[in-house]
């Protein structure tokens, strides 16, 4: 089989597509034919040695894959050869074929591609577990998402208005938002444009947010965190920024907040009911098209680094897909 391998740990240009054997499946394994593979920015860190999981090389990329069951280990019972499945892989799906833990595939629901598969449970099962888990998001409450255009950005603003909330959006530029706003955003914040603390308060009557979801860090999280409102929920769910932020904890004493990590991959892990339960709505949702991904653009196999930079580089709206067959 054909994957992209990082053979030494360095920039997504020296990813080289080879021939290598097929996986062997261990007894709580399925191999997986996978046809499409998400882009996350953990590929971006996990090439570089800078994610919080280091492979043994040479490895492929790629933390979430869709496609076919080939085989199925002794130890797995609710799978079968030829079932459509999306799966959380950590990495190793930019190739043909992949093992995967039984535990961390569920079958595609009817309706749905493999492409648009490829592009839901990493960001949707982070969204969706940072506002209902972490968060306790109500109907009624205002949530503010930064990022707002990107792939995790995206799904907590449907989900969010799923939810019942108030969303504010906020992105870097006018076409961000407008991306946002289709999603179902109610109020846009341009924060290359305007203060981003301003304008919360502006929107809020002074009061700040309930919610922050909040996959930047950086300058965005300082700002944010001095407009979050009353017994408020700030969630960290990454750093596309680059910076990791350091929280002056008088303001969480003052107001209340609740700083909350979330690790939705350790959670699917730990709670596997739980994100079971948060699957099986947010597939109702789906169905009703109250979530609508989007995949900007895919790429080919052999230009799995170039959508690598392009996510790296904060180019990308929606979702980036690899079109594995």
């Amino acid at each position: 089989m054909k994957a992209v391998l990082c053979k030494a740990f360095g920039p997504a240009e020296t990813l080289v597509l080879e021939e290598v054997a097929s996986p062997t499946v261990k007894k709580n394994e399925v191999l997986l034919e996978v046809h499409a593979a998400g882009v996350n920015f953990p590929d971006t860190l996990i090439i570089e040695g800078k994610y919080q999981f280091k492979p043994p090389f040479p490895f492929s990329p790629g933390g979430e894959a869709a496609g076919v069951v080939r085989a199925v280990g002794e130890h797995v019972s609710h799978l079968k050869v030829g079932d459509r499945v999306m799966g959380l892989t950590g990495w190793g799906s930019f190739a043909e074929e992949i093992a995967v833990a039984g535990y961390n595939v569920l079958p595609i629901p009817d309706g749905m591609d493999y492409t648009t598969a490829a592009a839901f449970s990493m960001t949707y099962g982070t969204s969706m577990h940072a506002l209902k888990q972490r968060a306790n998001l109500q109907p009624g409450e205002t949530l503010l998402v930064l990022g707002a255009s990107g792939g995790v950005g995206l799904a907590a603003v449907e989900i969010g208005k799923a939810m019942g909330a108030r969303v504010i959006a906020a992105a870097s530029s006018a076409d961000k938002l407008a991306v946002a706003k289709a999603a179902g955003a109610d109020e846009l914040i341009n924060y290359s444009e305007t203060s981003l603390k301003d304008e919360i308060k502006r929107l809020t009557g002074g009061n700040g947010v309930d919610v922050i979801y909040d996959p930047v860090g950086g300058d965005l999280f300082d700002q944010a965190v001095r407009a979050i409102g009353w017994n408020g929920r700030l969630l960290v769910v990454g750093f596309a920024s680059g910076r990791i932020p350091e929280l002056p904890v008088n303001l969480a004493l003052l107001k209340g907040v609740a700083v909350v990590g979330v690790f939705w991959g350790s959670f699917a892990q730990r709670q596997p009911q739980d994100n079971a339960a948060n699957f099986k709505q947010l597939f109702q949702w789906f169905a009703e098209g109250r979530l609508k991904p989007l995949v900007s653009r895919t790429f080919p196999l052999h230009q799995a680094g170039e959508a690598i930079n392009t996510l790296a580089e904060r180019k990308a709206v929606g979702k980036l897909v690899i079109a594995v067959r």
